[in-house]
């Protein structure tokens, strides 16, 4: 199933905004700068990351995410550290398996959540068609 990059970020913000900690009462944001939440500051990074991985390992999302969105995320030191990612305050790595769960979804993939926490961590999937940048 073709899905445009803004198609994407929909299904993301509906999926993620509605959990996040951030969250007014009222439902907004409730970052003093919105446009500060690297999950959609970067998402075509993110999205692009996502569509990169053909693994049934979870492992190797987010050494995609740390390669392709993270190196490039302000936040993150020369170093590769992350004080945002330490203190949970990043919501593509608070919600990484979510973000994977929606965009694989929506793209026709099955993420498996089977066996997430334990040894045998991983996902079931299946191809699935390209993003449209």
């Amino acid at each position: 199933m073709d899905r445009s990059l803004a198609e994407l970020e929909v299904l993301v913000r509906n999926r993620i905004c509605s959990v996040c900690t951030e969250r007014t009462v009222e439902g907004q944001c409730g970052l003093e700068q919105p446009s500060s939440c690297a999950l959609f500051r970067l998402f075509p990074q993110v999205a692009q990351a996502i569509q990169s991985v053909q693994s049934d390992d979870i492992q190797q999302y987010i050494e995609a995410i740390r390669r392709n969105v993270c190196s490039v995320c302000a936040a993150q030191a020369q170093d590769g550290s992350c004080e945002t990612r330490q203190q949970v305050q990043c919501a593509l790595d608070a919600y990484l398996l979510l973000v994977v769960d929606a965009i694989e979804e929506a793209t026709g993939r099955t993420f498996d959540k089977h066996g997430l926490g334990g040894p045998d961590i991983g996902i079931t999937a299946r191809p699935r068609p390209q993003i449209q940048l």
